[in-house]
């Protein structure tokens, strides 16, 4: 497969994972977290599939194109091992949805960098949240959740957060 192709088939996986994920969060109340802004993208995606939400976006830096940036105070910037556990201190497990897109796009690489991850997602997540990512997530509170029809196993990963005892 060309890299062309395979770019278009990980696009339309992540429109059609993207579409579910707001579909599965109707009628529920929370914040959705795009974790991993880049160009904005899918934060303008998911602006426009959940037009009603509270839609948070964290990066390091802003680079997304102007037209797909967040408002200032949705947008949080800086070393998301530093961010994220800042937003979990002032709004708890609050997040319905949470979309992952932090890669170095080297798998191998991202085991080691973001191996503290899954730990801050599922401090975000409230119960039964769903979070959607590009890579694999591993944490004791996030039950892997079978992908939407049309979804190659292994281009994106789907996980529900275990309610609290």
């Amino acid at each position: 497969m060309s890299r062309l192709d395979s770019f278009i088939r990980r696009l339309e996986a992540q429109r059609r994972i993207l579409d579910w994920a707001a579909a599965a969060i109707a009628g529920r109340d929370g914040l959705v977290l795009e974790l991993g802004l880049g160009n904005g993208r899918t934060y303008d995606h998911l602006r426009e599939i959940l037009p009603e939400r509270a839609i948070y976006a964290f990066d390091r830096e802003a680079r997304a194109n102007p037209r797909s940036l967040p408002p200032p105070e949705a947008l949080m910037l800086g070393d998301m091992a530093q961010t994220l556990p800042a937003f979990a201190a002032a709004h708890g497990r609050s997040a319905v949805l949470l979309h992952v897109d932090a890669t170095t796009g080297v798998p191998e690489r991202d085991t080691i960098a973001l191996a503290w991850l899954p730990g801050h997602v599922a401090a975000l997540a409230a119960d039964d949240a769903l979070v959607i990512s590009g890579s694999e997530l591993i944490d004791e509170a996030l039950l892997a959740t079978p992908l939407p029809e049309g979804v190659p196993l292994g281009r994106y990963f789907a996980y529900r957060r275990k309610p609290e005892a």
